[in-house]
């Protein structure tokens, strides 16, 4: 069974999960995105593409790399601005 982590959703990303955050059971970010896709469908897989991740406040640019039992993972989209 993988891990379990907290998942918080920020800006974008929690306006298309329709949550701000939950615990789900992943053992890699590409287990992650799948699991919130089926959970919450199409649009937060848009987001998802795009976002950038930080698991324990360090960015994740490595979707395969094992999630840590207990880890925050933070789902940032792209922002807009200057």
């Amino acid at each position: 069974m993988s891990p379990m982590v907290q998942v918080r959703y920020f800006a974008g990303a929690r306006a298309a999960a329709g949550v701000r955050e939950e615990s789900i059971s992943a053992g890699s970010l590409d287990d992650l995105t799948d699991t919130l896709t089926e959970r919450h469908g199409e649009r937060l897989a848009v987001v998802l593409k795009a976002a950038s991740f930080l698991v324990d406040g360090l960015a994740c640019h490595d979707r395969r790399a094992a999630l840590p039992a207990g880890a925050t993972v933070d789902v940032l989209p792209p922002f807009a601005g200057g």
